[in-house]
């Protein structure tokens, strides 16, 4: 199962384990993923497994303020690879194909994951 990690605003280091299916992601109480943001539509995005491709997919649904995966505003579904960031409201969001069994875990993954990162960039 794949999971997306908290790495920025309030709630940095939740994670959310993703279904096989469709995820909703947003601040209503009925998706499936809740982020609590001011910036971030009821029903703001999507990321969707595909048992095709064996991938999982993001995709803004109409949001007012956009989805943005590495920096990037994405207008149409995108395929999600590891460790990709993505930017709704206020909030960073990391996807990875790994599952968790807790928050700690997930977090000491995600600054792991950064740190890889910023040592690429400086190299």
């Amino acid at each position: 199962m794949a999971s997306l990690i908290v790495t920025s605003g309030k709630k940095r280091g939740k994670y959310y384990s993703l279904s096989q299916g469709a995820n909703v992601v947003g601040r209503d109480e009925t998706a499936a993923i809740q982020v609590k943001d001011e910036f971030v539509s009821r029903a703001h995005m999507q990321v969707r497994f595909s048992e095709d491709t064996d991938s999982y997919y993001a995709s803004d649904t109409k949001s007012r303020h956009g989805t943005f995966v590495n920096g990037s505003r994405i207008y149409e579904e995108v395929p999600l690879t590891e460790n990709d960031l993505v930017d709704i409201g206020g909030v960073t969001l990391m996807f990875t194909r790994k599952d968790f069994d807790d928050r700690d875990t997930a977090l000491a993954y995600a600054l792991e994951c950064e740190e890889r990162m910023r040592h690429a960039v400086a190299e």
